[in-house]
């Protein structure tokens, strides 16, 4: 399951740590059944204690939670949506390399 630097998100806590986050968050919606959600979890795990700090991360399981991946129109997973601001920055669906997801935090993240 989630590491320690990953958040374990729910249609409760969505709104304040997600679209009320300062921080641009990566979350990652998924399910137990997925076997590419499997897949990506070590990578997604390795981005989040790579990038602790300037980026937060976050899991949904949209089998236990079905409000928010139905709002966000999640049809397939895995999908990973960056929240920028409260506001879907990027997306990426299906079990893509870490250098794809990488790609896409460092999009988001303030040149340092």
């Amino acid at each position: 399951m989630a590491s320690a630097d990953v958040l374990t998100l729910t249609d409760d806590n969505f709104q304040a740590e997600v679209l009320g986050s300062e921080t641009p968050v990566l979350v990652d919606f998924w399910a137990a059944w997925c076997g590419p959600c499997r897949a990506i979890a070590p990578a997604v795990e390795e981005l989040a204690r790579q990038y602790k700090g300037k980026l937060k991360v976050g899991k949904l399981d949209i089998d236990a939670h079905q409000n928010v991946p139905q709002k966000y129109g999640i049809m397939s997973i895995p999908t990973l949506i960056l929240f920028k601001n409260g506001q879907v920055a990027e997306q990426v669906v299906g079990a893509v390399p870490k250098s794809k997801l990488e790609a896409v935090v460092k999009n988001a993240l303030p040149a340092t």
